[in-house]
C-alpha cells in the first residue's frame, strides 16, 4: 500500500489531517535459534516487510488507534488518564498501551493522547516477528511525537518489556534488536548476554534467501515457547546445582556440557540444554563461514539447526518439517531451517537464485499435498531498522 493511500485513510477514520509517518521492519533469523533467552548469539537481520504508522498528537488525553489489517475492530479507544493494563478486548493496540505504560515508567512524560493508523505487510503469527515490529514502530512514534530523550537500545529494551510483563510471552531481546538496529543488506551478529553485537554483510552472492511461510498462524503466547524457557532454565539451574559456575547455557561450550549433562539427569530438559548449546556453536561457525563466503558450510549450518530444533527442541510441526525436509531435496538449495519461534510461521532457505522459481513450484506442490492448504513464498530483502518516514 502506497503511503499516500495511508494518508488518505487516515483522514477517512480520525477526520483530521495526517501526521508524521513511520516504519519498523519484520525480521528473520538466519540462524541461533531459541538462544537469545539462554544468553548465546543470534543472527537476524530486519526485513523490507513490516508495519507502519502515521501518527498526530492530540490536545487530551485520548489515544485513538485503528489498524487496516484489523478494520473489524474498528476504532479501539482508551485514556491516559485512566490505569492503562491488558485487555483481550483491546485487540493488537494492547502492544500501543504497553509501550506508553513502560515509556512512562522509563521517567518519560508522555501527557496527551494522539490518534494513530497502522497498516502491516508482515503475515500476522508468520513468525517473522510482527508483535515485535509494531512494538518498536509505537516506540519510534512516541519519541517523535513527544521529543523523548531516547537511544535506540533503550527502545529495543522497553520492547521487550512490552513483550515480557504487559503481553505475557518470555521473549529474549532478538526480535526487537534486530527491528530497532538493522541496517541495509546487513546482519546482526549479536551476544545476547553481553549486547556486543557486529554488522556483517548479508552477501550471498548468486543465493537468495527464500521465505516459505506454512500459512498456519502462531501465537507466541499461546504456543510452546513459554514453556521452551521454563525447560531451559530449570536445566541451567540443575546445572549450577551441580556445581557449574554459569549464569546461562549460552556460556557452555559442546565439550562442556557433553561432561555435565548427567547433572541435569532428566531427558526432555537435556535435550533442550543440548539445544541451545550446539545451537549457539552453530551460530558462531555460521557468522565466521557467512564472513569467508562459504556459503556451503553456512547452508549446511541451517540443516543442522533445523535437525536441532525438531528432534531435541520439538518446536518444529509437521508443516515446518514439510517445507524444509521438501527443499532440502531440491536442486539449487543449499540448506534450509525453520525460522523463529516455530509452531507454526515460516522457514527459510538459501537458494540459487537461477532456481528459486523451479523451488517454489516444487515445494509450493509438495506442501499442498501433503499439508491441504498452499504456503506462500517470499524473496528475502534485507532492510534498515525501525525510522521516520519521508513527509
Amino acid at each position: 500500500m502506497e503511503l499516500s493511500a495511508l494518508h488518505t485513510r487516515f483522514q477517512e477514520v480520525f477526520e483530521s489531517e495526517p501526521g508524521r509517518a513511520f516504519f519498523a521492519p519484520g525480521r528473520i533469523n538466519l540462524i541461533g535459534e531459541h538462544t537469545d533467552y539462554n544468553g548465546g548469539r543470534v543472527f537476524p537481520c530486519a526485513i523490507t516487510q513490516g508495519t507502519y504508522g502515521i501518527a498526530r498528537r492530540r490536545q487530551d488525553s485520548l489515544v485513538r488507534c485503528y489498524s487496516l489489517n484489523f478494520e473489524e475492530a474498528g476504532l479501539i479507544s482508551f485514556d491516559l488518564s485512566q490505569e492503562l493494563v491488558n485487555r483481550p478486548e483491546d485487540s493488537w493496540t494492547n502492544f500501543v498501551k504497553g509501550e506508553v505504560k513502560f515509556l512512562r515508567q522509563a521517567g518519560h512524560t508522555i501527557d496527551q493522547g494522539f490518534d494513530l493508523l497502522v497498516y502491516g505487510n508482515i503475515p500476522n503469527g508468520a513468525g517473522l516477528s510482527s508483535s515485535a515490529s509494531l512494538e518498536l514502530l509505537v516506540g519510534i512514534t512516541l519519541e517523535s511525537l513527544f521529543d523523548l530523550s531516547l537511544t535506540r537500545l533503550d527502545l529495543v529494551k522497553i520492547g521487550q518489556q512490552v513483550e515480557n510483563h504487559f503481553i505475557g510471552v518470555n521473549s529474549g531481546i532478538m526480535d526487537q534488536f534486530a527491528i530497532g538496529m538493522g541496517a541495509q543488506d546487513m546482519a546482526i551478529y549479536l551476544d545476547t548476554n553481553s549486547l556486543d553485537y557486529q554488522l556483517v554483510p548479508a552477501a550471498f552472492g548468486d543465493y537468495l534467501v527464500l521465505i516459505m511461510n506454512t500459512n498456519k498462524r502462531r501465537e507466541l503466547a499461546d504456543s510452546k515457547y513459554n514453556e521452551r524457557r521454563s525447560q531451559c532454565e530449570e536445566a541451567l539451574r540443575r546445572l549450577q546445582a551441580g556445581g557449574m559456575q554459569i549464569q546461562s547455557l549460552g556460556q557452555l561450550s559442546p565439550d562442556g556440557f557433553e561432561t555435565s549433562r548427567h547433572l541435569i539427569n532428566d531427558d526432555v530438559l537435556e535435550r533442550r540444554a543440548k539445544h541451545a548449546v550446539y545451537e549457539n556453536q552453530r551460530t558462531v561457525q555460521a557468522k565466521e563461514a557467512l564472513t569467508a563466503g562459504d556459503l556451503k558450510t553456512f547452508g549446511q549450518l541451517l540443516n543442522a539447526s533445523h535437525m536441532s530444533l525438531q528432534e531435541d527442541y520439538e518446536v518444529t510441526g509437521r508443516e515446518l518439517d514439510t517445507l524444509v525436509h521438501t527443499a532440502w531435496q531440491q536442486e539449487g538449495v543449499l540448506g534450509a531451517r525453520m525460522t523463529g519461534a516455530g509452531m507454526g510461521g515460516c522457514a527459510i532457505a538459501l537458494v540459487a537464485k537461477e532456481a528459486a522459481e523451479a523451488v517454489q513450484a516444487a515445494v509450493g506442490q509438495a506442501y499442498e499435498a501433503s499439508i491441504g492448504y498452499p504456503a506462500s513464498f517470499y524473496i528475502a530483502q534485507v532492510g534498515a531498522g525501525a525510522h521516520a518516514l519521508a513527509d
